[in-house]
């Protein structure tokens, strides 16, 4: 997100410094001017340099400048702040003096102060829907393969619909520590044939497996402050059916379903509806390239730029204001 941002923001004629604390990379190529690992001296002179402060995500390690200097500042928040423990207390005090961007509603309703909301983009030049493709597959998970994504109850849900006398058929597409037991309890439902374990999949293998798909469900016990998979899903058709969880209903809208998070049997109900009402698919399907139209890399930069330019014009205003 720091790299698309910084991308686009450089394209529109601003100079862009990314400073992090994370080491060199082999992706360190362009024209993007990157500091790792400053230390207090250069951190100091880049904030000084600055005409706007971005922070992607606060961080008090790089905040402390803002005590010399009052920088316009703009912070951005792809995730909860916690309300106790003095790191969190402290990081919930200081947003005051921010301009802050959250991901989602929900996220904006978690934070003491009025957020301007602008979600997540997605990549628009990969997620499409490809020519030729047979959507002959039916439900879809794609995560970490570990108990807050839900998977147990999705699979719960899968022997819920079959015991209905609906046997449909999953693809779970990731790995992780939680694979051996998603097996076994698949195994003791009596479902484990209707399941594939799929691995992990990246870039085309995953567009392609959306493509194939008609329904993705993001079944997530944890309170997902956004949820990306799902937009990548609407892009390429696989509508997406989501639990009531943090800001998934943010990023599915119109374009999907939302059921109560960790109801097996209203996740069965879903799944079964939309399997059976190839209409209602489609019902789901018709407003995606509205939905999608505000989360375009594009866009989305454009907001963050509209939101850091009024950052800008509210400190030169106070500092014009102040020397007078």
């Amino acid at each position: 997100m720091s790299e698309l941002l910084a991308e686009r923001f450089q394209r529109t004629g601003h100079s862009v410094v990314l400073a992090t604390q994370t080491g060199a990379s082999s992706a360190d190529t362009g024209d993007l001017r990157i500091v790792r690992r400053p230390n207090p001296r250069q951190l100091f002179e880049l904030v000084q340099w600055a005409d706007v402060v971005f922070h992607n995500n606060i961080s008090l390690r790089f905040a402390w400048p803002q005590l010399f200097l009052s920088r316009p500042w703009v912070i951005a928040h792809h995730t909860w702040i916690p309300t106790r423990g003095l790191a969190g207390r402290l990081k919930r005090f200081v947003l005051r003096y921010a301009q802050n961007i959250a991901v989602s509603d929900a996220v904006a309703r978690s934070l003491p102060m009025l957020c301007v909301v602008v979600p997540n983009p997605y990549a628009d030049d990969r997620f499409v829907r490809l020519a030729g493709t047979l959507r002959d597959r039916e439900l879809l998970f794609v995560g970490r393969l570990v108990s807050d994504k839900g998977v147990g109850v999705l699979i719960d849900a899968l022997a819920a619909l079959a015991e209905r006398g609906q046997h449909a058929c999953l693809t779970v597409i990731g790995d992780g520590p939680e694979e051996p037991a998603l097996r076994q309890q698949a195994q003791a439902l009596g479902v484990a044939d209707q399941v594939d374990f799929a691995g992990r999949r990246t870039g085309d293998d995953l567009v392609w497996a959306l493509n194939a798909h008609r329904v993705l469900v993001v079944p997530s016990m944890w309170e997902e402050p956004f949820g990306v998979v799902a937009l990548e899903a609407i892009a390429c058709g696989c509508v997406p059916l989501v639990a009531r969880s943090g800001g998934l209903p943010d990023a599915v809208g119109a374009c999907g379903r939302v059921v109560p998070k960790g109801d097996r049997q209203a996740l069965a109900t879903a799944m079964g509806m939309l399997l059976d009402q190839p209409t209602l698919l489609e019902c789901h399907r018709a407003g995606a390239a509205a939905h999608l139209a505000r989360h375009t890399r594009d866009r989305v930069a454009r907001d963050y730029l509209k939101v850091l330019d009024d950052a800008h014009r509210a400190g030169t205003h106070h500092r014009s204001a102040r020397a007078v």
